[in-house]
């Protein structure tokens, strides 16, 4: 097995462990009579709209890459839509070479697994926080993935913090815990509370 095989099985193998993540939001949302419509950490968001975003960027790179897209999610049922979205992506990715197919990124060379695992993989798990505290799930990281989700960052430089990305970073207390700190990082206020909360 060639390094380039391996490099992109475990891009792959990242990918899917955070869909699995955000599934299990979704679904606890789904499951809970699902309150899609509720504010959410993203200002001028609802959960639904949270999830509307991730469906529609996802969309967007297989179409420039010149890959199938997919149907049109129907978002009145989120969950669903994410389950069609993520098998249909999981078999776009498992044609014969396109999960190692290099094209220039925004860094420079990369290839499609790369992309969907580290930003667009990396995206799910941002955003499945967003839904999970807009609907009052407790969400946290462990110190091995916040420093997973740190290094991507890192990797970013300033356009972490561009137009469309995240906002400014939040100040939070030199006792803040690790899932604290990284939502600071990334633009969310680890106080925010849903509505009623």
């Amino acid at each position: 097995m060639t390094q380039t095989t391996l490099t992109t099985d475990h891009h792959l193998s990242l990918f899917q462990q955070r869909a699995d993540r955000f599934a299990e939001v979704l679904d606890a949302v789904d499951a809970s009579g699902g309150p899609w419509d509720v504010p959410s950490p993203c200002e001028g968001w609802s959960a639904r709209d949270v999830v509307a975003h991730v469906l529609e960027t996802q969309r967007a790179f297989l179409d420039r890459q010149g890959l199938d897209a997919g149907p049109e999610p129907d978002l009145t049922d989120p969950a669903a839509a994410w389950r069609a979205q993520r098998a249909h992506v999981t078999s776009v990715l498992s044609g014969d070479g396109v999960a190692a197919r290099e094209y220039d990124g925004y860094f420079g060379p990369t290839t499609i697994a790369a992309t969907i695992a580290d930003f667009y993989g990396w995206d799910l798990v941002v955003h499945g926080s967003d839904v999970a505290r807009a609907t009052g799930q407790a969400w946290s990281v462990s110190e091995a993935e916040a420093a997973a989700l740190h290094a991507t960052a890192d990797g970013w430089g300033p356009a972490l913090h561009s137009e469309g990305v995240c906002a400014d970073a939040v100040r939070v207390g030199d006792d803040a815990s690790v899932t604290d700190r990284l939502l600071a990082r990334l633009g969310r206020d680890p106080r925010w509370q849903a509505a009623g909360g």
